[in-house]
């Protein structure tokens, strides 16, 4: 799969699909929005973390996406060319602004969002605006689920994922939870798994477990209600405590690594990349556990590093790090 989809450059291509953002956090930790006493401008949003996620670690990947032609729109995209990215499908509208969104850890553990978006530039991305030479390129194609909430992005996100499914790659999955973004938790539930039997990766936070499931439990019974047949990987990603892994053959967890926790913004995005770069380069760990276990420790790593820092792309990890972390572990 991968020699089919791999182009001229080289084989093993991701194409990362969705919104990128600026993220500002708090100057100081452990304090709701309100109280913060200003904020630390990153660069952020899922899809583009994991993009970047990938290339620091090594791999190639590409960004499929909107933003905004305004001084942040323009900010970003170089960001993404700075760190190996591939932005032959990043567009800009002239009409919308980059998004922006407010996040913070508070001190009693919740993270607390708050979004500017009305439209913002990559709601506005339209079918006839895909790079479909880009998206049939891919050994991987990886999305999220705030594409999903509004027209014309939607349409555009279906069609993306169609095009790469035709052209024979692993669609990969994280729905990335947002409720404030969502019209309601019902509207939430049902578009997030409307898409669900698509997928052949698919990971999930212990909170979004709870959230798609309605019950407030890790348990492999709870887990294996998002099983389906299609899928060749099920993850679910449990902070500090590691992850859980379900396919048709196997199941298991894996235990994280211990650090000083700053900011776990970006955390789930950096272990999604790392677990990408490393499945493109060899799928055969979809259907042996000794290489997905070790390939989930590498994961793990590079998730528990990403909470060092503040912001989510500023402290994604490079592969010497990781490894680092875990021959000291």
């Amino acid at each position: 799969m991968v020699t089919v989809n791999g182009d001229s450059a080289g084989a093993g291509l991701i194409v990362s699909f969705g919104e990128m953002l600026i993220d500002f956090v708090p100057t100081v930790s452990g304090v709701s929005l309100a109280e913060a006493p200003g904020f630390l401008k990153a660069p952020g949003g899922a899809p583009a973390n994991v993009a970047i996620a990938v290339a620091r670690l090594g791999g190639r990947c590409a960004f499929l996406g909107k933003l905004g032609d305004d001084e942040f729109g323009r900010m970003l995209a170089a960001i993404l060319k700075d760190n190996g990215v591939d932005d032959a499908g990043v567009s800009f509208d002239a009409g919308a602004r980059t998004a922006l969104a407010f996040v913070t850890l508070r001190a009693d553990g919740e993270r607390e969002f708050m979004f500017y978006r009305n439209p913002s530039a990559d709601m506005l991305l339209t079918e006839a605006e895909l790079n479909l030479d880009l998206i049939r390129r891919a050994a991987i194609f990886h999305y999220g689920s705030i594409s999903l909430i509004t027209e014309p992005c939607r349409s555009a996100h279906l069609k993306a994922m169609e095009a790469a499914k035709e052209a024979g790659a692993l669609l990969s999955y994280d729905p990335n939870l947002r409720l404030p973004l969502w019209p309601s938790a019902a509207e939430a539930r049902e578009q997030i798994l409307s898409i669900w039997d698509q997928a052949d990766i698919i990971k999930v936070s212990d909170v979004e477990l709870e959230f798609l499931t309605g019950t407030e439990s890790v348990e492999d019974e709870v887990a294996m209600r998002l099983w389906r047949p299609s899928l060749k990987l099920l993850l679910v990603t449990l902070g500090e405590k590691g992850c859980k892994y379900y396919t048709k053959d196997f199941h298991g967890s894996v235990k994280s690594y211990a650090v000083k926790q700053v900011d776990t913004t970006g955390a789930g995005d950096a272990f999604v990349g790392a677990l990408l770069g490393k499945i493109v380069e060899d799928q055969s760990a979809l259907q042996d556990e000794k290489k997905l276990r070790e390939l989930l420790r590498f994961a793990n790593a590079c998730g528990a590093i990403t909470t060092t820092k503040k912001g989510a792309i500023p402290s994604l990890p490079t592969a010497a790090e990781a490894m680092q972390l875990m021959g000291s572990a």
